[in-house]
């Protein structure tokens, strides 16, 4: 794997996944970039509407450690796959380090990119998406395998 490969995930975590796709159609990495991406932003909305949004921070903390749990399985096998991707790129364990380094605060990067656009939305916008956080975490628009099915297909293949 190259460390053009690894770009790919960082890539993906841009707002669209077009990006990407326009980028490595179809490949492991661009796929398990966008995948991967779906979860962080995922995250990067919990972000925002704690801080935008304090009061509706218990109910979806809730809502949240339950999707969460529901995902777990998949997200650990993101990042395994994620932290592979990286080793395998890498020469030695000193390149590894730096690497890890470099694409997880690529990865960190993109994540708070997204999190500042949300909150540079209306305050009344962000204070219904927040609110309708844990009803939207409960639908099939928040089901990583339903709404990634194509591409997870993709990682599957490969072990």
């Amino acid at each position: 794997m190259t460390g053009s490969s690894l770009l790919s995930i960082a890539a993906a975590m841009a707002l669209t996944s077009a990006a990407a796709a326009a980028q490595a159609p179809d490949s492991y990495a661009a796929d398990l970039g966008r995948v991967y991406g779906g979860y962080q932003r995922m995250l990067a909305l919990k972000e925002a509407c704690d801080t935008a949004i304090p009061a509706a921070r218990a109910a979806n903390d809730k809502a949240f450690a339950m999707w969460h749990a529901q995902h777990k399985s998949l997200i650990q096998d993101l990042q395994r796959r994620v932290t592979a991707m990286i080793l395998a790129a890498s020469t030695d364990k000193d390149d590894y380090v730096r690497n890890i380094g470099q694409y997880e605060g690529a990865i960190l990067l993109q994540r708070k990119e997204y999190r500042d656009t949300l909150l540079g939305l209306g305050q009344e916008e962000l204070r219904e998406q927040c609110q309708r956080m844990p009803e939207m975490l409960k639908g099939p628009g928040a089901d990583l395998a339903q709404v990634y099915s194509a591409e997870l297909a993709t990682i599957r293949k490969r072990k």
